[in-house]
């Protein structure tokens, strides 16, 4: 389990950095600002450029010259802790729901040491109301947590046998 999981977390950090490098300099999307791509009715997908310098919905975003650093190491400590827990990955879902996780924390990382922010550029909208801006590591993230939940909470348990 262990394996797989590393080489998800790996194919969606590849992913994420592909798409961020796709943004910046294809599109050029800090020059564009917002691009609108689909639009069915009241819902709608547009690219619009956010230097998120916090964490998820911009919750932490400090103006300090050390604040995406330590943002940074936080992320990082937090893969170190995932990765002994995908060591011990019992099952395929928890195996890659915290590859997902890891592969998109540590694409977070890469962005804050190398431009004090992460880039997020994709914006989701339904009748006025937009999620948040995220981005491929962010989506990574929130769904790889949705399936650890999932595990936790729906998947049936090994009993263990104690002998008195």
């Amino acid at each position: 389990m262990f394996r797989q999981g590393l080489i998800f977390a790996t194919v969606l950090l590849v992913a994420d950095q592909i798409s961020k490098w796709w943004i910046l300099f294809v599109v050029d999307l800090p020059t564009a600002r917002n691009i609108p791509l689909l639009e069915l009715g009241p819902v709608g997908l547009d690219l619009t450029m956010v230097w998120n310098r916090g964490v998820t919905f911009g919750l932490l975003s400090g103006d300090g010259a050390w604040n995406h650093v330590l943002l940074a190491a936080v992320a990082l400590a937090i893969s170190g802790f995932l990765l002994r827990w995908l060591h011990k990955a019992e099952n395929r879902l928890v195996a890659y729901a915290l590859g997902a996780v890891i592969g998109g924390a540590i694409g977070n990382v890469i962005d804050r040491l190398r431009f004090g922010a992460v880039v997020d550029f994709v914006d989701v909208h339904a009748w006025g109301w937009h999620w948040y801006v995220f981005n491929v590591a962010d989506a990574a993230i929130v769904l790889g947590v949705l399936a650890l939940v999932y595990d936790a909470l729906f998947q049936p348990q090994k009993r263990t046998t104690h002998s008195p």
